[in-house]
């Protein structure tokens, strides 16, 4: 999962511990051309504020127009973009793609903040589980899964939605090739941590969304930081910091 789904619970987190009702919106299928893959995630407060996104912009332009306007006031809705139907929304994908999008209405209920913290910590864990919607009436429930298999599926009953940790970077050590391979990562996605003890390196250091720790590289990996989402990069050509940062991060179950 990307980085920004993790931005977009927090979000939404943040929203519901302060007594707002928020609608989640997440992509379920896509036909032809989608910026967006499925399981991708939107939240957005009625006013209009939103964090996340659906297409890139055209789809989410109409979605919280009609937030707005109060249309979207039932627990739970599958709508169609791009199709021109006659009873959905009248959108045209640019790129001529079709997208299914669930909105879910969650109001600030004790189930509705138990439900977002544990999607949260799933998102920042390491077991990966399966989130299913009951269609109907909008409740949901997460059960076991595996990271294996499509991200979304549906029936007439219910969404499944697998859900599991965000991708993460781990950059071990700056340097230029480092900064270049951090803001390439974050672009991508990915929650990019650089770990670096060296004072005078961290300070020349700017790249814009990306976390800096003041520790050894092989220190925090060793401490839990990487689960089986993470990727570890070594670029420093010094070996006091790239060996002893890849001798750790081997022991580790990051996929890269």
């Amino acid at each position: 999962m990307q980085h920004l789904d993790l931005q977009v619970i927090e979000r939404a987190m943040r929203w519901a511990n302060a007594g707002e009702t928020v609608w989640l919106c997440t992509v379920l299928a896509t036909f032809g051309s989608s910026p967006r893959e499925p399981g991708s995630m939107l939240v957005a407060r009625g006013d209009g504020s939103h964090v996340g996104s659906l297409s890139g912009g055209c789809v989410e332009e109409d979605f919280l127009a009609q937030l707005r306007d109060g249309t979207f006031s039932q627990p739970v809705e599958v709508i169609r973009y791009g199709n021109n139907d006659a009873d959905g929304p009248q959108v045209a994908l640019p790129c001529g793609g079709i997208l299914d999008v669930l909105i879910e209405r969650l109001e600030p209920s004790d189930s509705n903040l138990l439900h977002l913290e544990v999607l949260h910590a799933t998102l920042l864990g390491r077991r990966p589980l399966i989130r299913r919607v009951l269609l109907e009436d909008g409740r949901a429930h997460f059960v076991e899964g595996d990271a294996q298999g499509p991200r979304v599926e549906r029936d007439a009953q219910s969404v499944r939605v697998r859900v599991g940790p965000s991708l993460r970077l781990i950059v071990a050590g700056i340097s230029p090739v480092a900064a270049v391979c951090a803001d390439f990562a974050r672009t991508l996605g990915f929650e990019v941590i650089v770990c670096d003890p060296r004072a005078e390196a961290r300070a020349g250091f700017d790249v814009p969304g990306v976390e800096v720790q003041n520790a050894m590289p092989a220190l925090f990996i060793a401490s839990g930081a990487c689960h089986a989402a993470t990727a570890v990069v070594a670029l420093t050509h010094d070996p006091r910091i790239d060996d002893l940062a890849m001798i750790e991060a081997v022991r580790t179950p990051a996929f890269y």
